[in-house]
Protein backbone atom coordinates (compact mmCIF):
# COMPACT_ATOMS: atom_id res chain seq x y z
CA UNK A 1 0.00 0.00 0.00
CA UNK A 2 2.61 2.50 1.09
CA UNK A 3 4.98 1.86 -1.96
CA UNK A 4 1.53 1.99 -4.84
CA UNK A 5 2.39 4.13 -7.60
CA UNK A 6 -0.04 7.17 -8.15
CA UNK A 7 -0.29 7.34 -10.99
CA UNK A 8 0.18 3.64 -12.50
CA UNK A 9 -1.67 1.72 -9.33
CA UNK A 10 -4.32 4.26 -7.99
CA UNK A 11 -5.18 6.10 -11.04
CA UNK A 12 -4.14 9.28 -9.57
CA UNK A 13 -3.77 11.58 -12.86
CA UNK A 14 -2.17 15.02 -12.53
CA UNK A 15 -5.09 17.50 -11.74
CA UNK A 16 -6.64 14.50 -9.36
CA UNK A 17 -3.05 14.78 -7.40
CA UNK A 18 -3.71 18.78 -7.35
CA UNK A 19 -6.94 17.86 -5.38
CA UNK A 20 -5.24 15.21 -3.56
CA UNK A 21 -2.30 17.60 -1.82
CA UNK A 22 -4.86 19.96 -1.36
CA UNK A 23 -6.93 17.78 0.50
CA UNK A 24 -3.68 16.38 2.38
CA UNK A 25 -2.88 20.19 3.62
CA UNK A 26 -6.32 21.15 4.84
CA UNK A 27 -6.57 17.65 6.47
CA UNK A 28 -3.18 17.86 8.26
CA UNK A 29 -2.71 21.55 8.58
CA UNK A 30 0.55 21.60 6.85
CA UNK A 31 2.00 23.43 3.29
CA UNK A 32 3.55 21.50 0.74
CA UNK A 33 6.47 22.98 -1.16
CA UNK A 34 5.83 23.17 -4.71
CA UNK A 35 7.98 20.36 -6.08
CA UNK A 36 5.86 17.84 -3.98
CA UNK A 37 3.15 18.23 -7.05
CA UNK A 38 5.78 16.48 -10.05
CA UNK A 39 8.25 14.60 -7.33
CA UNK A 40 5.93 12.44 -5.14
CA UNK A 41 5.59 9.42 -6.86
CA UNK A 42 3.95 6.56 -4.08
CA UNK A 43 1.67 6.81 -1.18
CA UNK A 44 5.14 6.19 1.13
CA UNK A 45 6.08 9.52 -0.91
CA UNK A 46 3.31 11.57 0.30
CA UNK A 47 3.27 10.72 3.81
CA UNK A 48 6.92 11.56 3.91
CA UNK A 49 5.45 15.04 2.65
CA UNK A 50 3.11 15.05 5.05
CA UNK A 51 5.71 14.41 8.05
CA UNK A 52 8.18 17.01 6.60
CA UNK A 53 5.25 19.83 5.53
CA UNK A 54 5.89 23.16 7.45
CA UNK A 55 3.01 24.98 9.03
CA UNK A 56 0.28 26.61 6.49
CA UNK A 57 1.06 30.38 5.96
CA UNK A 58 -1.03 33.34 7.23
CA UNK A 59 -2.13 34.65 3.93
CA UNK A 60 -0.26 34.42 0.52
CA UNK A 61 2.79 36.80 0.42
CA UNK A 62 2.88 39.05 -1.90
CA UNK A 63 5.62 39.86 -4.23
CA UNK A 64 7.55 42.87 -4.46
CA UNK A 65 5.77 44.36 -8.22
CA UNK A 66 8.01 45.61 -10.64
CA UNK A 67 6.86 48.84 -11.93
CA UNK A 68 5.96 48.41 -16.24
CA UNK A 69 5.99 50.87 -18.55
CA UNK A 70 4.05 51.19 -21.37
CA UNK A 71 4.50 49.56 -24.86
CA UNK A 72 5.60 50.36 -28.17
CA UNK A 73 4.86 47.78 -31.17
CA UNK A 74 7.93 46.88 -33.50
CA UNK A 75 7.43 48.50 -36.55
CA UNK A 76 5.58 46.59 -39.66
CA UNK A 77 9.11 46.57 -41.65
CA UNK A 78 10.38 44.08 -39.17
CA UNK A 79 10.59 40.61 -41.33
CA UNK A 80 12.07 38.49 -38.31
CA UNK A 81 12.14 37.86 -34.69
CA UNK A 82 15.81 38.85 -34.97
CA UNK A 83 14.89 42.30 -36.44
CA UNK A 84 12.08 42.73 -34.04
CA UNK A 85 14.15 42.20 -30.50
CA UNK A 86 17.38 44.84 -31.71
CA UNK A 87 14.62 47.45 -32.81
CA UNK A 88 13.21 47.56 -28.97
CA UNK A 89 17.14 47.07 -27.73
CA UNK A 90 18.15 50.35 -30.01
CA UNK A 91 14.97 52.35 -29.06
CA UNK A 92 14.73 51.63 -25.34
CA UNK A 93 16.94 49.12 -23.70
CA UNK A 94 15.83 49.91 -20.67
CA UNK A 95 12.43 49.28 -20.47
CA UNK A 96 11.47 46.18 -18.96
CA UNK A 97 10.18 43.53 -21.22
CA UNK A 98 9.72 40.23 -19.12
CA UNK A 99 9.09 39.80 -15.10
CA UNK A 100 9.56 36.52 -13.98
CA UNK A 101 7.43 36.15 -11.00
CA UNK A 102 9.35 32.51 -9.42
CA UNK A 103 8.18 32.45 -6.21
CA UNK A 104 6.25 34.24 -3.75
CA UNK A 105 8.51 36.66 -2.27
CA UNK A 106 9.69 38.36 -4.96
CA UNK A 107 10.40 39.37 -9.17
CA UNK A 108 13.10 39.25 -11.47
CA UNK A 109 13.40 42.04 -14.93
CA UNK A 110 14.35 41.60 -17.96
CA UNK A 111 14.93 44.80 -19.77
CA UNK A 112 15.24 44.81 -23.54
CA UNK A 113 18.34 45.90 -24.10
CA UNK A 114 20.09 43.33 -20.99
CA UNK A 115 17.92 39.86 -23.58
CA UNK A 116 20.09 41.60 -26.32
CA UNK A 117 23.01 41.32 -24.49
CA UNK A 118 22.71 38.07 -23.22
CA UNK A 119 21.23 36.70 -26.64
CA UNK A 120 24.33 37.69 -28.13
CA UNK A 121 26.69 36.02 -25.72
CA UNK A 122 24.99 32.97 -26.34
CA UNK A 123 25.10 32.84 -29.82
CA UNK A 124 29.12 33.54 -29.46
CA UNK A 125 28.86 30.43 -27.12
CA UNK A 126 26.95 28.37 -29.56
CA UNK A 127 29.44 29.06 -32.29
CA UNK A 128 32.09 27.79 -30.04
CA UNK A 129 30.53 24.77 -29.85
CA UNK A 130 30.35 24.63 -33.96
CA UNK A 131 26.69 25.14 -34.41
CA UNK A 132 26.71 26.15 -37.98
CA UNK A 133 23.85 28.43 -39.58
CA UNK A 134 20.75 26.02 -40.19
CA UNK A 135 21.68 23.78 -37.25
CA UNK A 136 18.87 23.04 -35.06
CA UNK A 137 19.69 23.44 -31.43
CA UNK A 138 17.20 22.11 -28.27
CA UNK A 139 16.54 23.96 -25.38
CA UNK A 140 15.95 21.61 -22.70
CA UNK A 141 15.24 24.58 -20.07
CA UNK A 142 13.08 25.75 -17.33
CA UNK A 143 11.04 28.85 -17.11
CA UNK A 144 13.88 30.93 -15.98
CA UNK A 145 15.78 33.52 -17.00
CA UNK A 146 18.18 31.80 -19.23
CA UNK A 147 15.74 30.55 -21.13
CA UNK A 148 14.81 33.53 -23.10
CA UNK A 149 18.73 34.63 -23.75
CA UNK A 150 18.75 31.13 -25.28
CA UNK A 151 16.37 31.07 -27.70
CA UNK A 152 17.66 34.21 -29.16
CA UNK A 153 20.59 33.60 -28.79
CA UNK A 154 20.00 30.42 -31.00
CA UNK A 155 18.37 32.74 -33.38
CA UNK A 156 21.02 35.30 -33.27
CA UNK A 157 23.80 32.15 -34.26
CA UNK A 158 21.71 31.33 -37.70
CA UNK A 159 19.93 28.01 -36.21
CA UNK A 160 16.67 26.77 -35.06
CA UNK A 161 15.63 26.48 -31.51
CA UNK A 162 13.82 23.25 -30.76
CA UNK A 163 12.13 23.79 -26.89
CA UNK A 164 11.29 20.57 -24.95
CA UNK A 165 10.18 20.37 -21.94
CA UNK A 166 12.29 19.50 -18.97
CA UNK A 167 12.16 16.18 -17.07
CA UNK A 168 10.26 16.71 -13.83
CA UNK A 169 9.36 13.47 -12.35
CA UNK A 170 12.47 11.13 -11.27
CA UNK A 171 10.54 7.72 -11.91
CA UNK A 172 9.08 8.83 -15.39
CA UNK A 173 12.82 9.36 -16.43
CA UNK A 174 13.18 6.37 -19.31
CA UNK A 175 9.40 7.32 -20.85
CA UNK A 176 10.76 10.47 -20.44
CA UNK A 177 13.96 9.98 -22.43
CA UNK A 178 11.78 7.51 -24.78
CA UNK A 179 10.14 10.79 -26.22
CA UNK A 180 12.57 12.77 -26.03
CA UNK A 181 15.09 10.48 -28.47
CA UNK A 182 12.49 10.93 -31.08
CA UNK A 183 12.16 14.51 -30.74
CA UNK A 184 15.90 14.96 -30.79
CA UNK A 185 16.28 12.25 -33.39
CA UNK A 186 13.92 14.17 -35.82
CA UNK A 187 14.96 17.78 -35.43
CA UNK A 188 18.83 16.31 -35.66
CA UNK A 189 19.69 18.30 -32.72
CA UNK A 190 23.38 19.37 -33.00
CA UNK A 191 23.43 20.68 -29.42
CA UNK A 192 21.62 19.93 -26.58
CA UNK A 193 21.04 23.25 -23.93
CA UNK A 194 20.04 22.70 -20.24
CA UNK A 195 20.95 23.07 -16.80
CA UNK A 196 23.24 21.53 -14.46
CA UNK A 197 20.88 19.90 -12.26
CA UNK A 198 19.64 17.41 -15.32
CA UNK A 199 22.97 17.21 -17.32
CA UNK A 200 22.91 13.24 -16.45
CA UNK A 201 19.50 12.82 -18.18
CA UNK A 202 20.52 14.78 -20.90
CA UNK A 203 23.96 12.72 -21.08
CA UNK A 204 21.86 9.96 -21.57
CA UNK A 205 20.09 11.41 -24.22
CA UNK A 206 22.99 11.97 -26.01
CA UNK A 207 24.03 8.58 -26.20
CA UNK A 208 21.06 7.83 -28.35
CA UNK A 209 20.99 10.36 -30.53
CA UNK A 210 23.52 10.17 -33.54
CA UNK A 211 23.16 14.02 -34.83
CA UNK A 212 23.78 15.05 -31.13
CA UNK A 213 27.57 16.20 -30.96
CA UNK A 214 27.32 17.40 -27.18
CA UNK A 215 25.95 18.61 -24.00
CA UNK A 216 26.45 22.28 -22.28
CA UNK A 217 24.62 24.44 -20.18
CA UNK A 218 23.80 28.09 -20.40
CA UNK A 219 27.13 28.85 -18.03
CA UNK A 220 29.29 27.51 -20.63
CA UNK A 221 28.21 29.13 -23.15
CA UNK A 222 28.94 32.70 -21.42
CA UNK A 223 32.79 32.37 -21.96
CA UNK A 224 33.06 32.82 -26.12
CA UNK A 225 33.98 36.42 -27.22
CA UNK A 226 30.82 38.06 -28.82
CA UNK A 227 30.41 37.57 -32.17
CA UNK A 228 28.07 39.65 -34.96
CA UNK A 229 24.47 38.06 -35.63
CA UNK A 230 23.92 35.84 -38.48
CA UNK A 231 21.94 37.28 -41.58
CA UNK A 232 18.50 35.78 -41.64
CA UNK A 233 15.32 36.54 -43.59
CA UNK A 234 12.09 36.39 -43.09
CA UNK A 235 11.66 33.02 -45.21
CA UNK A 236 14.01 31.65 -42.91
CA UNK A 237 13.03 28.99 -40.26
CA UNK A 238 12.59 30.81 -36.33
CA UNK A 239 11.23 28.21 -34.42
CA UNK A 240 10.79 24.02 -34.62
CA UNK A 241 7.34 22.74 -32.21
CA UNK A 242 6.84 19.27 -30.96
CA UNK A 243 3.53 17.92 -31.26
CA UNK A 244 1.94 14.29 -31.21
CA UNK A 245 -0.18 13.30 -33.47
CA UNK A 246 -2.76 10.43 -33.31
CA UNK A 247 -0.08 8.07 -33.38
CA UNK A 248 1.65 9.75 -30.35
CA UNK A 249 4.88 9.90 -32.33
CA UNK A 250 5.95 13.66 -32.24
CA UNK A 251 6.11 15.40 -35.35
CA UNK A 252 8.05 18.40 -35.44
CA UNK A 253 6.09 21.98 -36.62
CA UNK A 254 8.52 24.14 -38.85
CA UNK A 255 7.64 27.68 -38.59
CA UNK A 256 9.32 30.59 -40.27
CA UNK A 257 9.94 34.62 -38.94
CA UNK A 258 7.24 35.30 -41.47
CA UNK A 259 4.93 32.46 -40.13
CA UNK A 260 5.28 33.86 -36.78
CA UNK A 261 5.15 37.18 -37.25
CA UNK A 262 1.83 36.79 -39.43
CA UNK A 263 0.22 35.34 -36.49
CA UNK A 264 1.46 37.58 -34.12
CA UNK A 265 0.17 40.60 -36.14
CA UNK A 266 -2.65 39.18 -36.75
CA UNK A 267 -3.88 38.54 -33.53
CA UNK A 268 -2.81 41.87 -32.39
CA UNK A 269 -5.17 43.34 -34.72
CA UNK A 270 -7.72 40.76 -33.58
CA UNK A 271 -7.51 41.28 -30.19
CA UNK A 272 -7.19 45.34 -30.41
CA UNK A 273 -3.47 44.93 -28.14
CA UNK A 274 -2.85 48.72 -26.77
CA UNK A 275 0.10 50.34 -25.45
CA UNK A 276 -1.11 49.99 -22.03
CA UNK A 277 -1.94 45.82 -21.73
CA UNK A 278 -0.09 44.14 -19.81
CA UNK A 279 0.16 39.92 -20.05
CA UNK A 280 0.59 37.55 -17.53
CA UNK A 281 1.35 34.08 -18.46
CA UNK A 282 1.97 30.50 -16.20
CA UNK A 283 1.93 28.64 -19.55
CA UNK A 284 4.79 26.69 -20.34
CA UNK A 285 7.34 28.18 -22.85
CA UNK A 286 7.94 24.70 -24.72
CA UNK A 287 4.38 25.10 -25.73
CA UNK A 288 2.66 27.14 -28.33
CA UNK A 289 0.37 29.22 -26.30
CA UNK A 290 3.20 30.30 -23.76
CA UNK A 291 5.74 30.55 -26.07
CA UNK A 292 4.53 32.37 -29.08
CA UNK A 293 1.12 33.61 -27.82
CA UNK A 294 2.31 35.29 -24.72
CA UNK A 295 5.90 35.72 -24.69
CA UNK A 296 6.64 36.59 -28.48
CA UNK A 297 3.46 37.78 -28.68
CA UNK A 298 4.50 40.47 -26.26
CA UNK A 299 7.87 41.18 -27.81
CA UNK A 300 6.51 42.21 -30.86
CA UNK A 301 3.72 44.32 -29.42
CA UNK A 302 6.52 46.01 -26.93
CA UNK A 303 3.92 45.17 -23.97
CA UNK A 304 5.46 44.01 -20.88
CA UNK A 305 4.57 40.44 -19.75
CA UNK A 306 4.85 38.78 -16.19
CA UNK A 307 5.53 35.24 -16.39
CA UNK A 308 5.08 32.38 -13.64
CA UNK A 309 6.38 28.75 -14.06
CA UNK A 310 3.61 25.89 -14.35
CA UNK A 311 4.43 24.73 -11.25
CA UNK A 312 3.94 27.54 -9.05
CA UNK A 313 0.39 28.21 -10.49
CA UNK A 314 -0.28 24.13 -10.65
CA UNK A 315 0.65 23.86 -6.82
CA UNK A 316 -1.36 27.34 -5.76
CA UNK A 317 -3.25 28.71 -8.77
CA UNK A 318 -3.77 31.93 -6.57
CA UNK A 319 -0.46 33.14 -8.01
CA UNK A 320 -1.86 33.15 -11.24
CA UNK A 321 -4.80 35.51 -10.38
CA UNK A 322 -2.82 37.62 -7.82
CA UNK A 323 -0.41 38.47 -10.17
CA UNK A 324 -3.24 39.56 -12.52
CA UNK A 325 -4.18 41.58 -9.62
CA UNK A 326 -0.94 42.67 -8.53
CA UNK A 327 0.49 44.40 -12.40
CA UNK A 328 -3.75 45.04 -13.23
CA UNK A 329 -2.80 43.04 -16.21
CA UNK A 330 -5.34 43.08 -19.05
CA UNK A 331 -4.80 40.11 -21.03
CA UNK A 332 -4.04 36.18 -19.57
CA UNK A 333 -4.31 33.08 -21.22
CA UNK A 334 -4.79 29.11 -20.49
CA UNK A 335 -6.57 26.21 -21.29
CA UNK A 336 -10.22 25.54 -20.05
CA UNK A 337 -9.19 23.22 -17.09
CA UNK A 338 -7.11 26.15 -15.12
CA UNK A 339 -10.35 28.17 -15.07
CA UNK A 340 -12.30 25.51 -13.52
CA UNK A 341 -9.20 24.87 -10.97
CA UNK A 342 -9.08 28.30 -9.82
CA UNK A 343 -13.25 27.33 -9.12
CA UNK A 344 -12.10 24.09 -7.41
CA UNK A 345 -8.94 25.45 -5.63
CA UNK A 346 -8.93 28.61 -3.70
CA UNK A 347 -11.15 29.64 -1.05
CA UNK A 348 -11.73 33.26 0.23
CA UNK A 349 -8.49 33.24 1.92
CA UNK A 350 -6.65 33.00 -1.28
CA UNK A 351 -8.63 35.66 -3.07
CA UNK A 352 -8.01 38.33 0.06
CA UNK A 353 -7.63 41.59 -1.85
CA UNK A 354 -7.62 40.60 -5.12
CA UNK A 355 -9.20 42.66 -7.73
CA UNK A 356 -9.31 41.34 -11.44
CA UNK A 357 -11.32 44.38 -13.19
CA UNK A 358 -8.40 44.93 -15.14
CA UNK A 359 -8.72 41.78 -16.82
CA UNK A 360 -9.91 42.33 -20.46
CA UNK A 361 -9.12 39.32 -22.11
CA UNK A 362 -9.29 36.15 -20.74
CA UNK A 363 -8.34 33.70 -23.45
CA UNK A 364 -9.75 30.39 -23.13
CA UNK A 365 -8.46 27.71 -25.61
CA UNK A 366 -5.31 24.91 -26.45
CA UNK A 367 -8.50 22.24 -25.71
CA UNK A 368 -11.88 21.82 -25.78
CA UNK A 369 -13.77 25.18 -23.98
CA UNK A 370 -16.89 24.06 -21.53
CA UNK A 371 -19.78 26.33 -20.98
CA UNK A 372 -20.14 25.01 -18.03
CA UNK A 373 -16.61 26.18 -17.41
CA UNK A 374 -16.92 29.95 -18.24
CA UNK A 375 -20.13 29.95 -15.87
CA UNK A 376 -19.13 28.68 -12.97
CA UNK A 377 -15.51 30.87 -13.57
CA UNK A 378 -17.76 34.09 -13.89
CA UNK A 379 -19.91 33.70 -11.71
CA UNK A 380 -17.44 32.87 -9.04
CA UNK A 381 -15.05 35.26 -9.37
CA UNK A 382 -17.46 38.62 -10.17
CA UNK A 383 -17.01 39.90 -6.85
CA UNK A 384 -13.49 40.24 -7.59
CA UNK A 385 -13.75 42.29 -10.26
CA UNK A 386 -14.21 40.01 -13.26
CA UNK A 387 -16.50 40.69 -15.82
CA UNK A 388 -18.55 38.02 -18.20
CA UNK A 389 -17.18 40.00 -21.01
CA UNK A 390 -13.94 39.39 -20.78
CA UNK A 391 -13.84 35.85 -21.37
CA UNK A 392 -12.79 34.99 -24.93
CA UNK A 393 -12.64 31.50 -26.13
CA UNK A 394 -9.81 31.11 -29.00
CA UNK A 395 -8.99 28.40 -31.45
CA UNK A 396 -5.81 27.33 -32.77
CA UNK A 397 -3.03 24.79 -33.33
CA UNK A 398 0.85 24.66 -33.80
CA UNK A 399 0.40 24.33 -37.39
CA UNK A 400 -1.11 27.25 -37.45
CA UNK A 401 2.07 29.05 -35.82
CA UNK A 402 -0.75 29.56 -32.23
CA UNK A 403 -3.82 31.61 -32.96
CA UNK A 404 -6.30 30.66 -36.01
CA UNK A 405 -9.71 31.51 -34.91
CA UNK A 406 -10.81 34.69 -31.61
CA UNK A 407 -13.80 35.82 -30.31
CA UNK A 408 -14.60 39.14 -30.67
CA UNK A 409 -12.93 41.30 -27.30
CA UNK A 410 -15.85 42.77 -24.67
CA UNK A 411 -18.26 40.40 -26.54
CA UNK A 412 -18.29 37.52 -24.01
CA UNK A 413 -18.79 34.15 -25.16
CA UNK A 414 -21.53 33.04 -27.49
CA UNK A 415 -23.08 29.52 -26.67
CA UNK A 416 -25.05 28.22 -29.27
CA UNK A 417 -27.49 25.48 -28.09
CA UNK A 418 -28.79 23.11 -30.60
CA UNK A 419 -30.74 20.06 -30.81
CA UNK A 420 -29.93 16.92 -29.59
CA UNK A 421 -31.32 14.25 -32.17
CA UNK A 422 -30.78 16.36 -35.52
CA UNK A 423 -26.99 16.91 -34.16
CA UNK A 424 -26.26 13.41 -33.23
CA UNK A 425 -28.29 11.87 -36.29
CA UNK A 426 -27.94 13.90 -39.09
CA UNK A 427 -24.72 15.98 -37.89
CA UNK A 428 -26.64 19.15 -38.20
CA UNK A 429 -26.40 22.37 -35.69
CA UNK A 430 -29.51 23.34 -36.15
CA UNK A 431 -30.75 25.82 -33.04
CA UNK A 432 -32.55 24.43 -30.21
CA UNK A 433 -36.24 25.94 -29.70
CA UNK A 434 -37.47 27.39 -26.12
CA UNK A 435 -37.98 24.60 -24.00
CA UNK A 436 -36.11 22.00 -25.54
CA UNK A 437 -35.47 19.48 -22.47
CA UNK A 438 -31.77 18.60 -23.10
CA UNK A 439 -29.88 20.68 -25.54
CA UNK A 440 -26.29 20.55 -26.56
CA UNK A 441 -23.91 23.23 -25.87
CA UNK A 442 -21.13 24.71 -27.78
CA UNK A 443 -19.51 27.31 -27.37
CA UNK A 444 -17.58 29.67 -30.33
CA UNK A 445 -14.01 30.28 -31.05
CA UNK A 446 -14.60 33.12 -33.06
CA UNK A 447 -13.92 34.51 -36.69
CA UNK A 448 -10.74 33.63 -38.60
CA UNK A 449 -7.92 35.37 -38.24
CA UNK A 450 -7.35 38.46 -40.31
CA UNK A 451 -6.11 36.94 -43.61
CA UNK A 452 -6.19 33.11 -42.31
CA UNK A 453 -9.21 30.86 -43.61
CA UNK A 454 -11.16 28.20 -42.16
CA UNK A 455 -13.79 25.70 -43.91
CA UNK A 456 -15.29 23.05 -42.88
CA UNK A 457 -15.52 20.00 -44.96
CA UNK A 458 -17.08 16.26 -45.69
CA UNK A 459 -15.34 13.21 -45.43
CA UNK A 460 -14.50 13.45 -49.85
CA UNK A 461 -13.30 16.99 -49.35
CA UNK A 462 -16.63 19.27 -50.10
CA UNK A 463 -17.13 22.81 -48.27
CA UNK A 464 -20.55 22.02 -46.30
CA UNK A 465 -22.99 25.07 -45.89
CA UNK A 466 -23.46 26.78 -42.25
CA UNK A 467 -24.19 24.56 -39.22
CA UNK A 468 -23.62 21.40 -41.08
CA UNK A 469 -20.59 19.89 -39.11
CA UNK A 470 -17.30 18.26 -40.62
CA UNK A 471 -13.18 18.49 -40.80
CA UNK A 472 -12.06 21.77 -39.70
CA UNK A 473 -9.46 22.95 -42.87
CA UNK A 474 -7.63 26.04 -42.63
CA UNK A 475 -5.30 28.28 -44.93
CA UNK A 476 -3.15 31.87 -43.96
CA UNK A 477 0.15 33.35 -43.82
CA UNK A 478 0.81 31.93 -40.39
CA UNK A 479 0.65 28.19 -41.69
CA UNK A 480 3.64 26.00 -41.34
CA UNK A 481 5.30 24.75 -44.80
CA UNK A 482 5.12 21.43 -43.20
CA UNK A 483 6.55 18.74 -40.62
CA UNK A 484 10.23 18.87 -40.33
CA UNK A 485 11.57 15.85 -42.29
CA UNK A 486 8.30 14.09 -42.50
CA UNK A 487 7.02 14.50 -45.95
CA UNK A 488 4.27 11.82 -45.88
CA UNK A 489 2.45 13.35 -42.39
CA UNK A 490 2.83 16.78 -44.43
CA UNK A 491 0.76 15.31 -47.43
CA UNK A 492 -1.55 13.63 -45.35
CA UNK A 493 -2.66 16.54 -44.22
CA UNK A 494 -3.15 18.88 -47.27
CA UNK A 495 -5.65 19.19 -49.72
CA UNK A 496 -6.09 21.47 -52.50
CA UNK A 497 -4.12 24.45 -50.64
CA UNK A 498 -5.60 23.55 -47.55
CA UNK A 499 -4.87 21.94 -44.39
CA UNK A 500 -6.37 19.28 -42.11
CA UNK A 501 -7.04 20.52 -38.32
CA UNK A 502 -8.11 16.97 -36.92
CA UNK A 503 -10.85 18.21 -35.69
CA UNK A 504 -14.37 18.26 -36.28
CA UNK A 505 -16.59 21.97 -35.89
CA UNK A 506 -19.10 23.61 -37.26
CA UNK A 507 -19.65 27.39 -38.94
CA UNK A 508 -22.69 29.77 -37.99
CA UNK A 509 -22.83 33.64 -38.89
CA UNK A 510 -18.34 33.68 -39.72
CA UNK A 511 -17.78 32.28 -36.72
CA UNK A 512 -16.25 28.24 -35.50
CA UNK A 513 -17.51 25.74 -33.01
CA UNK A 514 -15.29 23.18 -32.61
CA UNK A 515 -17.78 20.04 -31.54
CA UNK A 516 -14.51 17.38 -31.22
CA UNK A 517 -11.48 15.34 -32.35
CA UNK A 518 -11.99 13.27 -35.25
CA UNK A 519 -11.10 9.91 -34.32
CA UNK A 520 -8.59 7.28 -36.70
CA UNK A 521 -10.65 4.72 -37.91
CA UNK A 522 -8.84 1.24 -38.80
CA UNK A 523 -9.81 -0.79 -41.42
Amino acid sequence: MLDDVLDRDLGVGSLERVELLTRLEEGFGVRFQDPVLVEAESVRDLVAAVLAGGAPSAGAAEAAVVPLAAGVPAPDSAGTLIEVLRWHAETDPDRVHVVLRLDDEGELSITYGELWGRAGTVAAGLRAHGVARGDSVALMLRTEPGFFAAFFGVLLAGAVPVPIYPPTRPGHLEEYATRQVKILDNAQARLLVTFAEVERVAGLLRARVRSLSGVTTLERLATAPATPPATVGPDDPALIQYTSGSTGDPKGVLLSHANLLANIRAIGRALGVRPDDVCVSWLPLYHDMGLIGMWLGSLYHGVPVVILPPLAFLARPARWLRAIAAHRATISAAPNFAFDLCVKRLGQADLEGVDLGSWRLAMNGSEAVSPETIERFTRRFAAHGFRAEAMCPVYGLAESSVGLTMSSPGRGPRIDRVRRETFERGRRAEPAVAGEPSPLTFVSCGAPLPGHDVRIVDAAGTSLPDRAEGRVEFRGPSVTSGYFRNPGATAAVLHDGWRDSGDLGYRADGELFVTGRRKDVII
